[in-house]
């Protein structure tokens, strides 16, 4: 089996809490050297629980496997000076500081930084940008899922928006800052520079905002929250059934009449309210009156493997616990169990440069000394730092 396809790239991730450690893991899952620094306190989601276990919690290590830790006090010059020997072999330095604060300790990415280290790739991960009246605020993900319009068609029409179960805007930035990452590295085989790439959690959540942006550009309607129906596409909704909630996701005329067909009723895809998806969405009420009607006394998990047999899309709602012991899940390596480590598995599925799993997630300045030893640092040099609690071995409080 080859190498994986990153292998030979090194990251110095100074993220913290989730979008920037979500990209630097799929980068580490495939290959690449991330090497995470921490600050004095820490990464924060190593308090974000219960459930803890002794080196931390869950959420922090859901997204901190394969990198070695080290923990450094930035706002000391002296610190500068280490992380300028960890970039002499970077190809990536990913951050989430506030707008400027890079500047504000002297180095700066256009003044120092790419000066210093032409080929290296910056990836600065902000909520808002750096430009605009919100230029510099803090970004948190429910922040930017209320500013950006997401939200507000997230929900029932008639109870208030409700913010998207999983800190949707946080992942999807983490993704679009590795999208940003490979696109930089490419390039910096023709040209032999790196570039400062900038990736901001409002940008993000204003791209997700499909098809309902789609729509208000075009008829310029006011967007309405539906449940978990759909605004172009009937039927396409949760549905009661015996057993739990079916979600039946028809996309067309010729799965609306072989749902039709399944429930015993071919007949209902001939009405003229039903023909086409167009007319559904006229008479999308009446329409879920009768396949109410048709599902209440039905087995809706049952439902799910009869109908996507048939090329139906329909999925019975799972809980999170079943979702993670399906044997799909299982097929598809989605979960990742090594000693005392289990997180979910790698999504990306390459034929010939596979990623990998490789190592459970740091302790707090776990690899202090070996990787300041690989950086050429002696072991008086290391010891000095220690003492003048640049290197830090235990979280301050």
């Amino acid at each position: 089996m080859s190498n994986p396809s990153l292998n030979g790239i090194k990251v110095v991730d100074l993220s913290r809490v989730l979008g920037g450690p979500l990209c630097t893991q799929i980068l580490g899952d495939h290959g690449a050297e991330i090497l995470k620094v921490e600050p004095p306190a820490g990464d924060e989601t190593r308090g974000w629980g219960p459930p803890y276990h002794e080196r931390g919690s869950a959420y922090y290590d859901g997204v901190n496997r394969n990198k070695k830790g080290i923990a450094l006090d930035m706002r000391q010059p002296e610190a500068h000076q280490i992380l300028f020997r960890l970039l002499e072999t970077a190809d990536v330095l990913v951050e989430n500081f506030k707008v400027g604060t890079l500047e504000k300790w002297g180095i700066g990415f256009t003044d120092v930084l790419q000066k210093k280290f032409p080929r290296l790739i910056h990836c600065r991960v902000t909520g808002f940008g750096s430009n605009g009246p919100y230029a510099g605020f803090p970004g948190y993900d429910a922040v930017a899922q209320a500013t950006s319009g997401l939200m507000s068609i997230n929900g029932d029409a008639d109870r208030p928006p409700v913010r998207i179960g999983v800190p949707i805007v946080d992942l999807t930035t983490g993704m679009n800052a590795v999208i940003a990452i490979l696109l930089a590295l490419y390039e910096r085989e023709t040209s032999g520079l790196g570039q400062s790439i900038e990736v901001s959690l409002y940008d993000t959540a204003v791209s997700l905002i499909h098809p309902h942006a789609a729509n208000w550009f075009l008829d310029g309607k006011p967007q309405k929250r539906l449940g978990s129906a759909h605004p172009n596409i009937t039927p396409y909704d949760l549905f009661p059934t015996a057993n739990g909630m079916l979600f039946l996701g028809i996309g067309n005329d010729r799965q609306f009449a072989g749902l039709c067909k399944e429930l015993g009723h071919p007949e209902i895809a001939q009405d003229p309210r039903f023909t086409i998806n167009a007319n559904r969405a006229k008479n999308k009420a009446e329409l879920r009156v009768i396949l109410e009607d048709l599902l209440a006394n039905r087995d809706g998990k049952a439902m799910t493997a009869e109908l996507m047999s048939k090329g139906i899309p329909a999925g019975a709602v799972q809980t999170v616990e079943d979702a993670l012991q399906h044997p799909q899940t299982k097929a598809r390596e989605m979960v990742i169990e090594s000693g005392e480590y289990r997180g979910t598995g790698i999504p990306i599925k390459l034929s010939r440069t596979p990623g990998k799993f490789k190592c459970r997630p740091p302790q707090y300045g776990e690899n202090n000394t070996e990787i300041l030893t690989d950086a050429g640092y002696s072991p008086e040099e290391i010891e000095r730092f220690k003492e003048m609690q640049i290197t830090l071995e235990k979280p301050r409080k």
